[in-house]
């Protein structure tokens, strides 16, 4: 009797140790996310999480309750469960200041998809961190396989406390993933006191903690339902601008010309900043076509990164600002679910036109490969079918020279008219050492050496560029190019950055060239453009026949020419809010109520051939 009281006893202290031990790593890891979310200071984590923010700091502390209680309760042993836990928690905390550092954005639920892309993981942070992550990640899974093999044995008291735990666990995690549901305890619960800012995912995160700004950005729907929306509406507005487009004069050509898009990676002005210094002109190639064509300034949705959201832009004509803020990538989150999806390939296809996407790159990068079928591209080539893969000295990626000799591949060996669409490699991060000289210089922020080899990558780029372009008119079929960079590159240190307005950290070159010198615009070098106008503008200034919803666009972009979250240039001036007179809100209601019709809506607009 002694015996089992002395083993009683025992087991209640341990628990005890166990409970406060476990209290004290919640605390302790919360209070990490904190310190990596507001650059490793310590002072901000204390006032956030004891004095301006501390329910907010105490709900966070209250799932990652739930999810150590997940790994302990699945794997048997309370050290396994701990040592996941922490591990785990510290690379997420690693990760989001390394993301907010060269991006500027915090780390959300989708990006966790990212763990699979090997590759850009080694380029980013370098073989040796991701060699001792990997390394160290197989051991703790290994140990904590085997303290799951070794809880089946334990006593049938044991294996109920642990069932219960992690029946527990399962579904209050399944009940907090639903936080955007308006009637979830948890979310009203952060609701009492939390300033959620749609347009700055940024500040969520540091108004709400880092576990609030995860939540945030969980499953929710594509765009809020606009005022007014209805079959009888999208039949209005597709007969209006359906009806328009009849009236317009379109080319009488009796071949359709070639269409090229060209996403350049990173390609933007670095002079344009204020506090750089730069030596030379890499751009020289470059601004020698623009200042012969209609060409200027595009809106980035992004800084340091978030290609796949300019791309979808480019090829959808949807923006970016009409969708809810949680949803970061429609390219992970939104096209996949669907079975098509109205863009310019569907589009084009209907023309007869045959649709190739080139990247030199691999083919799970934001799951391209489903999103280019779904799209309706014909084929997808990737670094993998190139026939051409040359590089430019120590730059890992397949340089800009050979990507256009592919696109020119495709050109010549068709006889139907291409649309190629084509996503660039050569001026990805990371900058430094790719090349032994460069006929540029730099100075002005921290890290000159990256500045003085992105210099010189834009060159080549530039370079490239030049001699596509005087290849393309020398073949016998029109050609149409849209150039643009996707965002600037993620290398200016907080003095540049405060030194620059907001929104010139979000703009990059753009330009549209026709073999043939028939675009309308040809001598307007200043224009200022979101990328979901390219392809109802470049219809409009070539005279081809526009859909309904180009011609919809067209009227909106001659109102609005660039809008993003907190970006909006009305008048030739650039606003942080966005404010409109009634011609402008008639449009932009308009544009929004398609949008959410084909996002989320029941597709009337589609039936009524509203996209042909």
């Amino acid at each position: 009797m002694k015996a089992k009281l002395k083993k009683f006893k025992q087991g209640k202290f341990y628990y005890r140790v166990y409970g406060i031990m476990t209290g004290i790593a919640i605390l302790l890891s919360n209070l990490y996310l904190q310190w990596c979310q507001n650059y490793l200071s310590i002072d901000l984590v204390w006032k956030f999480a004891f004095s301006w923010h501390t329910e907010k700091f105490f709900l966070g502390c209250f799932v990652l309750s739930i999810v150590f209680l997940f790994l302990w309760s699945l794997s048997g042993s309370w050290r396994n469960g701990f040592i996941s836990y922490s591990l785990g928690l510290a690379i997420l905390g690693y990760a989001n200041y390394q993301k907010l550092f060269y991006r500027e954005e915090p780390i959300y639920p989708d990006d966790l998809k990212m763990v699979t892309e090997f590759g850009l993981l080694r380029e980013m942070i370098g073989w040796l961190p991701l060699l001792v992550i990997s390394a160290i990640l197989i051991v703790v899974i290994y140990f904590f396989c085997k303290a799951i093999y070794r809880s089946l044995f334990f006593s049938w008291k044991y294996q109920g406390v642990r069932l219960v735990g992690l029946a527990t666990s399962l579904v209050l995690g399944v009940y907090i993933s639903d936080f955007n549901n308006g009637n979830n305890l948890l979310r009203q619960a952060y609701d009492r006191t939390a300033l959620w800012i749609p347009y700055s995912q940024k500040m969520n995160y540091y108004n709400t903690g880092f576990i609030g700004g995860f939540l945030y950005n969980l499953k929710v729907a594509a765009m809020t339902k606009p005022s007014g929306y209805s079959k009888a509406a999208i039949t209005a507005i597709t007969k209006k601008y359906q009806d328009l487009a009849q009236q317009y004069e379109v080319s009488q050509e009796q071949e359709s010309p070639n269409i090229i898009f060209v996403m350049s990676e990173s390609f933007s002005d670095p002079s344009k900043l204020k506090g750089l210094s730069i030596t030379g002109d890499p751009l020289k190639e470059y601004n020698d076509i623009a200042g012969q064509t209609f060409s200027g300034q595009m809106l980035s949705q992004s800084y340091g990164g978030g290609t796949a959201n300019i791309e979808f832009e480019a090829l959808t004509s949807f923006s970016m600002e009409l969708l809810n803020s949680q949803l970061t990538s429609p390219y992970t989150m939104l096209i996949p679910k669907m079975s098509s999806f109205p863009s310019l390939i569907s589009l084009l296809k209907k023309q007869n036109y045959a649709t190739t996407a080139v990247h030199p790159y691999n083919t799970s990068m934001y799951k391209r490969k489903d999103v280019y079928r779904i799209l309706g591209f014909d084929q997808f080539i990737s670094e993998e079918a190139m026939q051409t893969i040359s590089k430019l000295e120590n730059n890992p990626y397949i340089s800009d020279a050979a990507a256009y000799q592919e696109v020119i591949r495709i050109l010549n060996e068709a006889a139907r008219p291409q649309f190629v669409h084509l996503v660039t490699m050569q001026t990805h991060m990371p900058y430094e050492n790719k090349y032994r000289i460069s006929t540029y210089k730099a100075t002005g922020t921290s890290d000159d050496l990256a500045l003085t080899n992105y210099l010189q990558d834009i060159a080549y780029s530039s370079q490239a560029l030049n001699q596509f372009v005087q290849t393309l008119n020398n073949l016998s079929r029109r050609t149409l190019v849209v150039f643009w960079g996707d965002h600037l590159p993620s290398i200016y240190d907080e003095g540049i950055k405060e030194s620059n307005p907001k929104g010139a950290l979000h703009q990059t070159e753009f330009l549209m060239y026709d073999t043939n010198n028939q675009l309308s615009e040809q001598h307007q070098h200043s224009a200022v453009i979101s990328p979901f106008f390219f392809a109802p503008l470049l219809f409009q200034q070539s005279a081809l026949q526009s859909s309904g919803f180009y011609t919809l666009l067209q009227q909106v972009q001659a109102e609005l020419p660039a809008f993003e979250k907190g970006f909006y240039y009305l008048d030739n001036q650039w606003h942080s809010t966005l404010k409109m007179n009634a011609r402008q809100e008639e449009l932009y209601h308009e544009y929004q109520l398609i949008q959410y019709d084909i996002v989320a809506g029941k597709q009337y607009s589609l039936a009524e051939s509203f996209f042909d």
